[in-house]
């Protein structure tokens, strides 16, 4: 019995020496070189060897100015940023500086693309008398005049016809920041066809033939840092 379990023993240590011996031939030993585990967030930033060229710059990245002062691309960028639509040094341009710190997501040709937009839906909804829609475009002072215009309108049995037929020009005018509050003013020049009709359906404004150039100057207003992304129409005059 004693020299079966002998024999045994010997046989499982002959066999553990060679299990040991071939995971070292096949996995190495330790030299201190190992490469640390793989780490998904670190940068993957190739070191710098003999023989390995520094990497390219990376343009994505943004250098901070030296103690000299700005970068220079920086200042570029600023004199530059309200190209086309207010010139450099201007209130205007200070004014749509501080609308771009307070939302940095401010594109002021996106800005005027819905300003467009609001002012052909206005004048439609004004024609027919859409007060549903006004409301929601409209300041509480500017919708209580355009809603009596329409009251009184009615009273008169009128209708107002109103086709677009383009708007030619949307451009800035001027801009204020008091206190959270920004301002915009916008000047449209529009082509449209606008007729006034009685109860019997006779003309008495406009034509329903003649395309008239309309100048129109409005004011939108916004709350900055407000969760509701629209502009309100705060004031309205006819331009020259």
């Amino acid at each position: 019995m004693q020299d079966s379990f002998d024999i045994t023993t010997l046989i499982f240590i002959v066999l553990a020496i060679f299990v040991i011996w071939r995971l070292r031939s096949v996995l190495g030993q330790k030299t201190g070189n190992e490469q640390p585990p793989f780490d998904p967030l670190a940068r993957r930033d190739a070191p710098l060897r003999p023989g390995n060229p520094a990497p390219e710059p990376d343009h994505n990245v943004v250098r901070l100015p030296g103690p000299n002062g700005a970068h220079p691309a920086a200042e570029v960028q600023t004199a530059e940023r309200w190209k086309g639509f207010a010139e450099p040094g201007t209130p205007m341009a200070a004014a749509l500086d501080s609308i771009a710190r307070a939302e940095s997501g401010f594109d002021p040709s996106g800005f005027l693309e819905g300003a467009k937009a609001a002012y052909e839906m206005i004048v439609t909804a004004f024609a027919a008398g859409d007060r549903k829609t006004l409301k929601d475009l409209l300041s509480r002072e500017v919708y209580e005049g355009f809603e009596r215009a329409i009251t009184e309108r009615e009273q008169r049995g009128e209708r107002v016809e109103t086709t677009f037929v383009s708007i030619d020009k949307a451009e800035m005018a001027g801009a204020e920041v008091h206190g959270k509050t920004a301002q915009i003013v916008v000047r449209f020049v529009s082509q449209l066809i606008t007729v006034t009709r009685d109860a019997s359906g006779a003309v008495v404004d406009g034509s329903p033939d003649q395309v008239a150039e309309v100048t129109d100057v409005w004011t939108f207003a916004r709350q900055l840092g407000s969760r509701d992304p629209n502009w309100l129409l705060v004031a309205t005059e006819a331009g020259q």
